[in-house]
């Protein structure tokens, strides 16, 4: 496992190259925020941006969610995975949004997590993304990539945010979850990670480093 100095330089190299990383999400406000990130799940970003760009023209409060109704958001987002589940997620958050919460988004853990279609992991993107808290959202990239630098030796979401949340400086925090989704999207892809360009490669614990680079 990496030393506690060796994690701080990595985030210091990640911060020098990108200061200020944020979700590749589109939205327009915390609502169409947290719409975007329940469409996410086992979704691309580029996926749901398709979708969402024409939807949140139309459609940017919970009452408008409402009105606009699960059918007709079905047909908006049916180009993404499991559209029927999720449409139905959406209609009945912005529902409780409504009801319960005055048709905002709340900056509570609990509350969030009641929300349907709505789990630890975009909870964690809501309370970073939107109210600047420095909590660690843990996807498919940020998984493989604490455990391919070793920051961490961790097989659960929970598991990696925890470790991730010990071992990474309060001074990085804020943004570690989209230095390491974006370096996991970009450079250390799953099946054959960019070592060549990788800006921590000094620094990386990972034996099957890759340094050929393919053609085209």
């Amino acid at each position: 496992m990496l030393s506690l100095s060796a994690i701080e330089e990595i985030f210091k190299k990640l911060s020098d190259i990108n200061p200020a990383p944020t979700t590749e999400l589109e939205y327009t406000n915390f609502y169409t925020l947290l719409v975007a990130v329940v469409l996410s799940a086992q979704s691309t970003d580029k996926g749901v941006n398709k979708a969402t760009r024409s939807l949140f023209e139309k459609v940017s409060t919970p009452q408008q969610m409402v009105e606009l109704g699960e059918e007709n958001l079905k047909q908006a987002i049916k180009t993404i995975g499991f559209y029927n589940t999720k449409a139905k997620n959406i209609i009945g958050l912005s529902e409780i949004l409504i009801q319960e919460h005055g048709g905002q988004v709340p900056q509570n853990r609990e509350a969030l997590e009641r929300l349907p279609g709505v789990g630890r992991k975009t909870v964690n993107v809501i309370l970073n993304t939107a109210f600047g808290e420095p909590v660690m959202a843990v996807d498919t990239h940020v998984l493989r990539v604490a455990n391919r630098l070793g920051i961490c030796a961790a097989k659960t979401p929970l598991e990696v945010e925890k470790a991730l949340m010990e071992k990474i400086p309060h001074a990085y925090l804020q943004h570690a979850h989209h230095w390491l989704i974006l370096h996991g999207r970009y450079i250390c892809q799953a099946r054959k990670p960019k070592c060549y360009l990788c800006p921590v490669v000094d620094l990386c614990e990972y034996k099957e480093k890759n340094f050929v680079k393919s053609k085209g």
